[in-house]
């Protein structure tokens, strides 16, 4: 039939074989446009959601041939973990605009079109001042006599009694990407990939990565930053601020940083909460402070702040002034003053006059 319409079955058959797959539709992405417009952090979730749950389900599929259904499919799957779910479906939807525009499928054919993201609870999770202190002198312990080990018994609920006599110094770079976390409520990528080239002592900056890849921009920080940065000593060799104790051309790693973390946070009694928590808890002490949204998006270099420059420029003053206010809290709440006052912008900006 198909030869009597004049089509050749052959051709047809060869076409359909040489038709790119997901596989090649996704190395495309990552290439062409996740290497290019994401932001690092983005660009390594997007390669992991891309590997661990996409090639495994569509990769040897044509791309032409994915339906709404395959990719449902997939979304219904992570039901238990929402937030990956929607991400993983960003992608598929991103890749398959760019299988239209690349030429791979027809237009408007996007097979992630009507499928509803599931909803997403914001997790807002600070230090109280009981909290902070607890944490600050599990950081004091961990930098003198170090920290118990963490030892689970089989069958027992309970830990051996000498647990507490067994002890093991905790990794220096690891404790101190902790501090400068909590003093400056950066993002654990911007303070792991931070070379001493970025920092101003003298002029009390660090300068930041912009997001998605565009560039770094000089932001000011508190003195509690600076005390970290000062007592960190610097690696003959070696770019970073924290390089990695094995190999100093690297940074130190996520892994170390998030085990030390681990450790850190079930001795302090804060088994919920994760060190990006660090950051919603300098948005809140700056907020409870009297700092305004402007300033507490600049002093978190919040994504959207780029709409904001696009009418007002801002002053490094003020948000270094919000930073010091938040940074004397910190210190505070670490030492075990839970009880100290939040400095109102106005009065630390009188203190420096006098």
């Amino acid at each position: 039939m198909a030869v009597a319409r004049g089509e050749d079955p052959l051709t047809s058959r060869q076409e359909k074989r040489a038709a790119p797959d997901v596989d090649e539709l996704m190395d495309q992405y990552l290439s062409d446009h996740a290497d290019k417009h994401n932001s690092a952090s983005t660009r390594a979730e997007a390669k992991r959601l891309v590997e661990k749950q996409i090639r495994p389900r569509l990769g040897k599929m044509k791309v032409a041939a994915v339906t709404r259904a395959d990719v449902a499919k997939i979304h219904q799957a992570m039901a238990p973990t929402p937030r990956q779910a929607n991400f993983v479906l960003s992608v598929i939807s991103k890749a398959f605009n760019l299988a239209e525009l690349w030429g791979m499928r027809p237009e408007y054919s996007n097979p992630v079109r009507g499928i509803k993201r599931y909803p997403e609870n914001e997790r807002e999770r600070f230090l109280s001042g009981d909290e902070l202190a607890r944490l600050g002198t599990t950081l004091r312990e961990a930098e003198t006599e170090g920290l118990p080990w963490i030892i689970k018994t089989p069958g027992s609920r309970h830990l051996p009694k000498d647990v507490t006599s067994r002890r093991t110094l905790v990794n220096t770079e690891a404790l101190a990407a902790i501090r400068l976390l909590l003093f400056t409520g950066a993002r654990r990528s911007e303070i792991l990939s931070l070379q001493w080239s970025h920092v101003d002592m003298e002029a009390g900056t660090i300068t930041m990565p912009a997001r998605k890849g565009g560039g770094r921009k000089v932001h000011p920080v508190s003195e509690g930053a600076l005390a970290v940065l000062a007592a960190v000593p610097e690696v003959s060799g070696s770019k970073w601020v924290l390089p990695r104790a094995s190999d100093p051309d690297h940074h130190i790693s996520v892994e170390v940083v998030e085990s030390t973390w681990q450790r850190m946070r079930h001795h302090a009694g804060l088994d919920d909460v994760r060190l990006h928590d660090l950051r919603h808890t300098v948005g809140t002490f700056a907020a409870q402070a009297g700092g305004n949204a402007f300033l507490i998006s600049h002093l978190l270099r919040h994504r959207n702040i780029a709409i904001i420059n696009r009418y007002v420029s801002p002053d490094a003053d003020p948000i270094r002034a919000m930073s010091n206010v938040v940074g004397q809290r910190i210190e505070a709440g670490l030492q075990g003053n839970g009880g100290a006052d939040v400095v109102a912008m106005e009065r630390y900006r009188n203190k420096k006059e006098n």
